[in-house]
């Protein structure tokens, strides 16, 4: 009997291990912090990466540990555990522009045409290549620190949404939504 759950353990854990072997982890930062005691100083690390599966996926996490590798390990484990979904349309940017703050930083994410490619800096280009993102336009206003470029981008794409849930919502069809947008467009031109 116990074999046979055994089997199933392992027929259970191997879709989990392949998904996590899929993801792409993206290592933003390394800071090095000193702590001064008696005997002079002990050296930490605090680590921050950015995971995805490329499919829509995103999450980041931070570790402090007093070894590089093992607040790498934290900062991943954090990541995989708080990813979000984020939907895309055709699968390669964003179904509409959105901005975003935390703190000073404050962060503008905008739709862009397909070859255009992912232009944005440091932090925010991890987040759009684990993300699966190809086509996005960014701009970051107020701060360069990694920890609040980044959370202002999570806050950003929290807020966007797909027409399909936009259509669910208001009880329409999606042809309606996304018929009012093209009309206006043209009335515009």
């Amino acid at each position: 009997m116990a074999r046979e759950q055994g089997g199933r353990d392992n027929r259970d854990r191997q879709p989990r291990d392949r998904e996590e072997s899929e993801l792409i982890e993206k290592l933003v930062g390394i800071n090095r912090v000193a702590k001064v005691v008696k005997g002079g100083r002990r050296f930490g690390f605090a680590a921050l990466v950015v995971v995805g599966d490329g499919k829509g996926r995103v999450g980041v996490g931070s570790g402090k540990a007093r070894e590089v590798p093992e607040a790498i390990r934290k900062a991943t484990d954090q990541a995989k555990r708080g990813m979000i979904r984020v939907p895309l349309r055709e699968g390669r940017t964003l179904h509409h522009d959105s901005n975003g703050h935390f703190g000073a930083g404050k962060v503008v994410l905008r739709a862009a045409p397909a070859g255009t490619g992912i232009i944005a800096g440091g932090p925010m280009r991890a987040i759009f290549e684990a993300l699966g993102v190809q086509d996005v336009v960014t701009k970051s206003i107020g701060t360069s620190n990694p920890h609040n470029m980044i959370k202002a981008t999570f806050d950003a794409l929290t807020q966007a949404t797909s027409p399909r849930s936009v259509a669910a919502r208001r009880g329409r069809r999606v042809s309606d939504i996304l018929g009012r947008r093209e009309a206006g467009a043209g009335q515009e031109a």
